[in-house]
C-alpha cells in the first residue's frame, strides 16, 4: 500500500507541474492530486477501508473545487445573513 500510495504521490506532483492546462484539465489534475492527498493521509493515520474512501473521495471534492476556483479566478464571499455572493478573489 506504502509503494502504491508513493506511486500516486509523484504522479499527482508531476501532473500539477504542467504548465498549460486548460479549465478542465485543472479540475481533473485537482481531483487527483486531492485524492493522492486523502489516501496518503489515511494511510499514515492507519486508517480502516470505510474511512479510507471518505478521504480520498473528500480530498478529490477539495482538489477539484481548489483548481477549479483558481482557473476562474472566482470566490465565494459570505454576505452574513446565510447567503454568498460570487466575485473575483482579492
Amino acid at each position: 500500500m506504502k509503494k502504491f500510495t508513493a506511486v500516486i504521490a509523484v504522479t499527482a506532483a508531476l501532473a500539477l507541474s504542467a504548465c498549460t492546462m486548460s479549465a478542465n484539465e485543472r479540475t481533473v489534475l485537482g481531483g487527483l492530486g486531492g485524492a493522492a492527498a486523502g489516501l496518503i493521509t489515511a494511510d499514515l493515520l492507519r486508517a480502516n477501508a470505510n474511512w479510507t474512501i471518505l478521504a480520498v473521495l473528500g480530498g478529490a471534492a477539495a482538489g477539484a473545487l481548489v483548481a477549479r476556483n483558481t482557473a476562474t479566478n472566482e470566490c465565494a464571499y459570505a454576505r452574513g445573513d446565510g447567503t454568498y455572493r460570487v466575485a473575483r478573489c482579492r
